[in-house]
């Protein structure tokens, strides 16, 4: 199973139609990309499935939900702001393309703007994504394959500027769902090449920018 995997700036050779290269059955994505970017890809690559979470400089999407073909919030019809036809994994666990992914979005809270939050509230939200993860594995025996987040855990390629901390409930997030990969974005490499991190056998991987990544589902797991 092959992604396209972006995360915070747009690639122009991607903009241009230069495609990633060979077949991609799924587009993931970190936050803060434009949502129309992230239709121009689905729709460049035949329509895959575009999976994401919220960074903290898209607009709020907490509320939403849909019936009947209409998109409501506090149970009124209202437009839905995030990518057509996008399915937001924040806070959720989703089977998408044979990979389980559980997304975790937003930053470290660091002025009034949305999908930002304090350590204590990602941690209370971290936790009921594991809650999440645990009654999926005990009903069909499957593990997380990739954890999808914004921000990286903290003292894992994240930065001291404090708009750039990491989240450190990741740590026990990871310790619990042990998925193969956690895939983040939210800390601009400048021309660097960040190097990939490990937790335990997950792999963590920046993915700012374009990446294409190859998964193979895990399947049944204790």
């Amino acid at each position: 199973m092959r992604a396209l995997v972006v995360a915070d700036e747009v690639d122009e050779q991607l903009w241009a139609g230069l495609g990633p290269g060979g077949e991609v059955d799924l587009v993931l994505a970190a936050g803060d990309l434009p949502f129309d970017y992230l239709e121009f890809l689905t729709d460049s690559l035949g329509g895959v499935p575009c999976v994401f979470v919220p960074g903290n400089h898209d607009p709020d999407l907490s509320g939403f939900t849909r019936h009947g073909g209409l998109f409501l919030r506090a149970g009124f019809p209202q437009a839905w702001p995030g990518p057509a036809g996008g399915i937001n994994a924040d806070g959720r666990v989703v089977d998408v393309c044979g990979l389980r992914i559980a997304g975790l979005g937003g930053s470290v809270r660091y002025n009034d703007g949305p999908n930002q939050w304090t350590q204590a509230q990602q941690a209370r939200r971290a936790r009921r994504l594991v809650r999440l993860a645990a009654r999926r594995n005990r009903r069909d025996g499957r593990g997380v394959d990739v954890l999808l987040t914004h921000a990286p855990p903290r003292g894992v390629g994240d930065r001291e500027d404090p708009p750039h901390h990491g989240f450190g409930c990741l740590h026990g997030t990871v310790a619990k769902m042990r998925p193969d990969w956690l895939l983040h974005g939210h800390i601009h490499p400048y021309g660097e090449h960040p190097r990939e991190h490990r937790m335990g056998g997950t792999r963590v991987r920046n993915v700012v920018g374009k990446h294409v990544i190859e998964f193979t589902p895990h399947g049944v797991r204790a």
